[in-house]
């Protein structure tokens, strides 16, 4: 018999965070998060998503055992303000088992119900700074720190429950020396000059600070005409401003600007942390934070995460500066290998920055829905 659980207690709770970690035990592919991390995530007086969010927390037990766990998850700036009526769930994971699936599920669409919405679509999160998407392709491929893995039975579950797909992200690997043409410095220093841009170099932190604002208000004006995206409350900018941008080295952080100053483009990679993660297991202390250090000095991948740019200024070559820019960091540090976030499969302008690029479609990530 399967008992549906909602997690409320702080042991409750990491439990909820844990058992991803005995599923995937001694998987070559999945990467586990920071425990406290995501216990902080997942926390209303923490995370301040929830000013305009919603979640609750469930597990599926089996004989006292947790055998699958899902959040439950309304966002409101989605539903009352562009009118979507729509029930997220996210931090989905099950057993090899269909009807753990389905009773999961079944408590999600409980909840819509109750709510008054339409359809219930997922693997999500709070909003479009989280992890989305259930793998699809790439399954002997390693995960990275801001995707979710799963094994390849949760897609035949949601399929065999008639869940239908909703949308899909494509992600893509290559090389540096395929960023690296003879033409791109040239075109770079050209496409500077008639369009009047200047690079903004950072060399500290610091420096990086007083520009975030603006990058947060470009990613909204590069996504809003994408039919998932919600837009990015000042709070949630700030929050993710101390959370991460501290934690990324000035020197993997592109901005370009007009001749007045105004940021117009900008790019983040990072080095990958994929294997120090690992080495971690949910832990920063007492040896985890010596792997994610080491990460950032001794790497030889990395992984494009975020690229804005103001909607006048796309498709006119501006992200030759900024792919220049970033091979010349690259070749500095070392880097051999990249990857691109999980982008939108209908997303054209950004799948147009990878076209003159020898890339290898290596993995698919897709939402699925159901009406309630």
């Amino acid at each position: 018999m399967i008992t549906i659980k909602e997690m409320k207690t702080k042991k409750e709770m990491k439990n909820f965070v844990k058992f991803p970690f005995e599923l995937y035990k001694n998987n070559a592919y999945w990467v586990p998060p920071i425990i406290n991390d995501e216990l902080a995530s997942l926390d209303k007086t923490k995370n301040p998503v929830f000013e305009n969010a919603e979640a609750r927390y469930f597990v599926a037990e089996k004989n006292g055992e947790i055998v699958g766990r899902i959040a439950a998850i309304i966002n409101w700036t989605e539903v009352k303000v562009q009118e979507k009526k729509k029930m997220r769930f996210g931090w989905f994971d099950a057993i090899d088992d269909v009807a753990v699936t389905e009773a999961l599920l079944n408590k999600v669409s409980e909840i819509g119900k109750e709510n008054n919405l339409e359809f219930i679509e997922g693997p999500v999160g709070f909003s479009n700074l989280d992890k989305a998407g259930l793998l699809v392709k790439g399954y002997e491929e390693l995960n990275t720190m801001v995707t979710w893995y799963n094994f390849p039975y949760y897609k035949e579950h949601f399929e065999q429950l008639s869940f239908e797909k909703a949308e899909e992200w494509i992600e893509f690997k290559f090389d540096v020396t395929d960023i690296m043409t003879p033409k791109l410095e040239r075109f770079s220093k050209l496409i500077s000059e008639k369009l009047e841009l200047n690079l903004i170099d950072f060399k500290s932190t610091k420096e990086v600070l007083p520009y975030v604002d603006a990058m947060f208000g470009l990613i909204n004006d590069t996504y809003s005409s994408l039919s998932t995206y919600v837009p990015i409350a000042q709070s949630q900018i700030e929050h993710y401003k101390k959370k991460y941008i501290s934690f990324i080295h000035p020197s993997f952080i592109k901005c370009v600007a007009d001749k007045d100053g105004n940021l117009i483009a900008f790019g983040i990679t990072m080095p990958s942390f994929s294997k120090a993660l690992q080495k971690a297991n949910g832990k920063l202390f007492p040896f985890g934070i010596f792997h994610i250090l080491n990460a950032q000095k001794n790497n030889d991948k990395a992984a494009f995460y975020l690229i804005g740019i103001k909607p006048e200024y796309q498709s006119k070559g501006v992200t030759s500066i900024i792919f220049y820019e970033f091979y010349k960091t690259f070749i500095e540090k070392g880097i051999k290998h990249l990857e691109t976030n999980p982008e939108l499969e209908d997303n054209v302008s950004v799948q147009a920055l990878w076209k003159n690029f020898d890339t290898e479609l290596h993995k698919r990530r897709r939402t699925y829905k159901k009406e309630i």
